[in-house]
């Protein structure tokens, strides 16, 4: 059991959870101007780890043919058959079950939102595969860390948030173009897309800069 446990948290890379927490935790300080009721902190980590172990899942998910013919992901659980793709599946719908039960304790407008963060999670995985502008995408998907956060506070969208949420979408998408870089070959061969691949390797370093400069 334990086992299984481990190989569902490597699949997902569960010790990778922290990347947005701290965004989703600086709004939420910042929205309740100190520090929030304990329920509140419960269930925004709730929503966060449990969001993200979602979009996991649907990646590992989606992308299990891409991952089997590629020497550097082939290993992974699923193209590996360590984990089956129903299995997977299950994953998915439980984490995503904690996902929108945090959302509904934490207020309507949560709630109400929850699918907007959801379909960010499905589309990521597929833009791969029409555009080079994949990894703007992912950013916008993570930037609901600490959008999230503040609606879970405020229960509402405000302009202070904003700011906070574009610097995350440029810095992970930073990083990712650099992530992307030890893929290219593979990606050209395969049809993918990405700013590499799009732009070449020195490009790609200049916007990568770029991304992070802005934030």
């Amino acid at each position: 059991m334990l086992n299984r446990l481990v190989l569902y948290l490597r699949m997902i890379k569960f010790s990778h959870s922290v990347f947005a927490l701290p965004f989703a935790f600086t709004a939420m300080v910042l929205a309740a101007k100190g520090f929030p009721e304990p329920e509140q902190i419960l269930w925004i980590t709730v929503a966060m780890v449990s969001g993200r172990t979602a979009a996991m899942g649907l990646n590992r998910i989606i992308d299990r043919k891409i991952d089997a013919l590629n020497p550097r992901t082939a290993n992974r659980e699923i193209p590996a058959g360590k984990i089956k793709v129903m299995e997977a599946m299950f994953f998915v719908l439980l984490s995503l079950g904690f996902f929108f039960f945090a959302a509904y304790m934490l207020n309507p407008l949560c709630l109400r939102l929850a699918p907007v963060a959801v379909f960010f999670f499905v589309l990521y995985p597929y833009t791969k595969r029409f555009t080079w502008l994949s990894h703007i995408v992912l950013g916008i998907a993570i930037s609901g860390a600490p959008l999230g956060a503040w609606i879970a506070i405020k229960g509402s969208i405000d302009l202070e948030i904003i700011p906070l949420s574009i610097a995350v979408v440029f810095w992970l998408a930073g990083f990712d173009v650099l992530y992307a870089l030890q893929d290219m070959d593979f990606d050209v061969h395969s049809g993918l897309h990405s700013i590499p691949v799009r732009f070449g390797v020195k490009k790609a370093l200049l916007l990568s800069r770029s991304f992070h400069f802005i934030t």
